[in-house]
C-alpha cells in the first residue's frame, strides 16, 4: 500500500512537468529590467512564480488524460504516466483540480492582479487543450500568448506588493515572437520526427509541413531580434533602464541563431526546455546573456531625474 501510494505521488510530480516550470523564468522579466532588485521584490516574484508553476502543472494533467490515447503513439510522450498507465486519469484530473483551485484562492486573497492573469492564462489554456489546439496557426500564437502572460503576471504580483513597476511594449512584443519562435519550431521538430505517424499522433500536425514551418519560423526569428534590438535603443529604455543596453543584442542573436542550428541540424526543438538545458554552448550563452544584463544594469544605469 505505502508502496502504491509513492508510485503515485512520484507519478504525479512527473506529470507536473518541473522541468517545464523553466517557463516560468518570464515571470521575472519585469523585475531584471525595471532594476528591482530588492529581496522582498525577488521572493514575491519566485513566489509567484511557483503559483504559476502549479498552475500550468494543473494544465498539464489536464493535457495528459484528454491526450492519453494520441500520446501513446508518440516515441516520448508514450512514457508519460497517463499514456503508460502509471497514473489513473481520475487521479490526474483531481490533483488538477486541486491545484488550479488552490493557487486561485491564494492568489485572489492576495493579489488581484495577479489572479486576474492567472484566470486568464487557466481559461486560455482549457480553451487550447479541449479545441484551439486544432487550429492551425492559432495553436502556436495561444502557447506564445502564454509566456506573454507570464511577463504580465511578474508585473502585477510585484505592483500589488506595493513595488512600482512598468514593463516595456516592445518587451513584451520580444517576449511574444520568442515565444512564437518556440512554438513553431516544436511543430517542425513534431512532424520531421513522427513522419507519416504525425497526423495519428496529432490531427494539428496534418496542417503543417516542415517547409510551411520553415517560412513562419524565420518570420519569427526576424521579429524576435527586431523587437529586441528596438526594446534596448528605444527612449523609454535609455532613459528609464540603460542607454547601453544594446550591447547584450548579440547573445541574443547568437541564441536564436543555435537554436535553430539545433533544430535543423541536430533533429532538436520538441522540448524547448530540454533543448535549452542540454545543449553547453546554449547554456553558457543564456548565462552570458543573463550576466551582460546584470552588468549593463549594474554599471551602465540610466541618469537618475
Amino acid at each position: 500500500m505505502k508502496n502504491r501510494i509513492l508510485d503515485t505521488a512520484c507519478a504525479l510530480i512527473e506529470s507536473l512537468r518541473p522541468r517545464s516550470w523553466l517557463k516560468n523564468v518570464f515571470l521575472f522579466a519585469g523585475i531584471i529590467f525595471a532594476r528591482l532588485w530588492s529581496p522582498g521584490a525577488v521572493l514575491v516574484t519566485a513566489l509567484g512564480a511557483l503559483g504559476f508553476s502549479l498552475l500550468a502543472g494543473s494544465i498539464y494533467l489536464v493535457n495528459d488524460v484528454a491526450d492519453r490515447r494520441r500520446d501513446i503513439l508518440h516515441p516520448d510522450k508514450r512514457m508519460r504516466p497517463v499514456a503508460s498507465g502509471r497514473l489513473a486519469p481520475g487521479t490526474a484530473l483531481a490533483a488538477a483540480a486541486l491545484l488550479a483551485f488552490m493557487v486561485l484562492s491564494i492568489s485572489f486573497a492576495r493579489s488581484r492582479g495577479f489572479f486576474t492573469v492567472c484566470l486568464a492564462y487557466f481559461i486560455m489554456q482549457l480553451l487550447y487543450s479541449f479545441k484551439l489546439k486544432h487550429v492551425p496557426i492559432l495553436d502556436c500564437l495561444l502557447i506564445a500568448m502564454g509566456f506573454v502572460l507570464r511577463a504580465l503576471a511578474g508585473v502585477e504580483i510585484v505592483s500589488d506588493a506595493g513595488f512600482e513597476i512598468t514593463i516595456s511594449p516592445w518587451l513584451v512584443l520580444c517576449t511574444f515572437f520568442v515565444a512564437v519562435f518556440l512554438a513553431f519550431s516544436k511543430r517542425r521538430a513534431e512532424v520531421v520526427a513522427l513522419g507519416d505517424g504525425a497526423r495519428q499522433h496529432r490531427a494539428i500536425l496534418k496542417e503543417y509541413t516542415p517547409y510551411l514551418l520553415d517560412e513562419m519560423i524565420g518570420v519569427s526569428t526576424s521579429a524576435s531580434l527586431m523587437c529586441y534590438a528596438l526594446y534596448t535603443v528605444s527612449e523609454r529604455t535609455t532613459a528609464q533602464v540603460s542607454p547601453n543596453l544594446w550591447m547584450t543584442v548579440p547573445f541574443v542573436a547568437f541564441g536564436i541563431y543555435r537554436y535553430l542550428y539545433l533544430v535543423h541540424m541536430r533533429n532538436m526543438g520538441g522540448s524547448p526546455e530540454k533543448t535549452l538545458l542540454s545543449d553547453p554552448p546554449m547554456i553558457l550563452n543564456i548565462l552570458l546573456w543573463l550576466g551582460s544584463v546584470i552588468a549593463v544594469l549594474w554599471f551602465f544605469p540610466a541618469p537618475q531625474p
